[in-house]
């Protein structure tokens, strides 16, 4: 049985962990078979959104603290089998909306944080746990959190590894909604057909402009933006779009 199932919805993919039993903790094969996963749906132009979820009462609870062998060189470990997942994610040319179903700790957390979109059900926790296990964080963890929190809140979220519930999680800006957890899926779903069903040259110029120009300067920030309008302005959904703008109608997007 495979540890990552990929399902397809038309233009929308949804990617859930499917280790219900492990908490879909993360293990060797389940990181790079995530991995394939997700650079197979950055290759496939079909997919415009992805989903990215959990099994069972969780949505993943990070490093499978069971495979003590992984940790020896948790060096290599990390580098090897845990960036290429974040760094997966932030390069898809499609926008990933986390659907959060349940805890999220440790490497867990790096992973809905590295999505452009955050869903989760009102029942799911968050835990930058690493401090617990006497290890640091990683997964991207500490890259999103600073730039989302600030360094004090950060440092304090890892540090004590508190649980965040969904509510308060979405109070400090690391969620862009807070849903029943009956209807996460649904909601999950329903935003991703909406941007399925926008215009994905723009869309993926805008994920990749707002990843950048947090490490830019103003200066680069503006050259870079007048590089992607240009770039966006030349591909045939401007010229759709304008048709339809003045026509009153619906675009079709290519």
């Amino acid at each position: 049985m495979n540890a990552v199932e990929t399902h397809r919805d038309g233009p929308v993919a949804t990617v859930v962990l499917a280790r219900p039993d492990k908490l879909n903790a993360l293990d060797r094969p389940t990181r790079w078979e995530l991995v394939d996963a997700l650079r197979a749906l950055g290759a496939d132009r079909s997919v415009r959104a992805v989903v990215l979820t959990g099994s069972g009462r969780a949505f993943c609870v990070g490093q499978d603290l069971a495979a003590t062998e992984e940790l020896v060189h948790a060096e290599e470990t990390v580098a090897g089998s845990y960036n290429p997942i974040v760094q997966a994610i932030a390069s898809l040319p499609q926008p990933v909306i986390a659907a959060v179903n349940g805890p999220a700790v440790g490497a867990g957390l790096g992973l809905a944080l590295a999505c452009d979109l955050r869903l989760a059900a009102d029942t799911a926790v968050f835990a930058c746990a690493f401090a617990k296990v006497g290890l640091v964080p990683d997964s991207a963890a500490s890259w999103y959190l600073v730039r989302e929190l600030g360094y004090a809140r950060a440092f304090a979220l890892a540090t004590t590894g508190r649980a965040l519930p969904a509510a308060q999680a979405h109070d400090l800006g690391l969620l862009n909604e807070v849903v029943p957890a009956a209807d996460l899926a649904a909601r999950a779903h329903e935003l991703a057909r909406s941007l399925a069903a926008g215009p994905a040259w723009a869309l993926e110029l805008t994920k990749r402009q707002f990843r950048a120009v947090p490490d830019l300067s103003f200066e680069a920030a503006l050259a870079l933006e007048a590089r992607h309008q240009g770039e966006a302005a030349a591909h045939p959904d401007h010229a759709e779009g304008r048709a339809a703008f003045t026509a009153k109608r619906a675009p079709k997007w290519a």
